[in-house]
C-alpha cells in the first residue's frame, strides 16, 4: 500500500458504542415502567423483565461471533500510512447514525410499559448488556493474540463492523490507539 492509508476505527469501541446509551435508556424506560402499573402488574412485569434481559443480553452476546472470528483470524497488520481513530470520534460517529433508533426504541420500551410494566425497559437494558459482554469477548481475543483489531471505515459504514462490506480486518500491537483491549478508554499518563 502507498502513501495513502486508509482510515481505521476500533472493532471493539463500535460494539461498545451502543452498550452505554441502551444500558441507560433501558433503565430509564423501566423506572418509567414502574411508575405505570400496566394491564398485567408490576410484579409480572419484573419478572418478564428480568427473564426477557438474561434472553437480550445472551442472544445480543452471542450473535455473530463467528463472523468477528472469521474476519479476525489471519487479519493483515496496519499499513504505516494507516489512520487510527480516536475512540472519541467512533464513539460519537456511532451515536450521532443510531440516534433516531436508540430514540424510537427508548419510546417503544417506554410504551410498552402501558402492557407490561418494567419488561420493554430492561430487554433494552439487556441489549446494552449483551454489547458489553461482546466487548469484553473482544478484549480477551485481543489480549491473547496481542493485537487490536481494526476496520475500515468505509466498510463499517455507520457501525457494522461485520457488514457485507466488511471482507475482513486489520491489527495493530497492543499500544496503538487511545482505547485498551475491549474498546475501553485508556487511562491517562500523568
Amino acid at each position: 500500500m502507498g502513501r495513502g492509508g486508509q482510515s481505521l476505527a476500533r472493532v471493539a469501541v463500535i460494539v461498545r458504542a451502543g452498550a452505554v446509551p441502551l444500558w441507560w435508556l433501558g433503565v430509564l424506560a423501566a423506572g418509567i415502567g414502574f411508575l405505570i402499573p400496566g394491564l398485567t402488574g408490576r410484579r409480572i412485569g419484573g419478572y418478564a423483565g428480568a427473564a426477557l434481559f438474561l434472553v437480550c443480553a445472551g442472544v445480543v452476546a452471542l450473535v455473530r461471533r463467528r463472523r468477528y472470528a472469521a474476519r479476525a483470524d489471519g487479519a493483515p497488520r496496519a499499513a504505516k500510512y494507516d489512520y487510527l481513530q480516536d475512540r472519541a470520534v467512533t464513539l460519537r460517529n456511532w451515536r450521532r447514525a443510531h440516534l433516531w433508533w436508540l430514540l424510537g426504541a427508548f419510546l417503544l420500551a417506554a410504551g410498552a410499559s402501558f402492557a407490561l410494566p418494567i419488561a420493554g425497559g430492561l430487554a433494552l437494558a439487556g441489549a446494552g448488556a449483551g454489547l458489553w459482554l461482546k466487548s469484553l469477548w473482544l478484549g480477551a481475543r485481543e489480549r491473547s493474540d496481542e493485537t487490536l483489531l481494526w476496520v475500515r471505515t468505509d466498510w463499517a459504514g455507520t457501525g457494522r463492523p461485520t457488514g457485507e462490506k466488511v471482507t475482513g480486518y486489520r491489527t495493530t500491537g497492543i499500544g496503538a490507539g487511545d482505547a485498551l483491549p475491549g474498546g475501553a478508554r485508556r487511562p491517562r499518563r500523568r
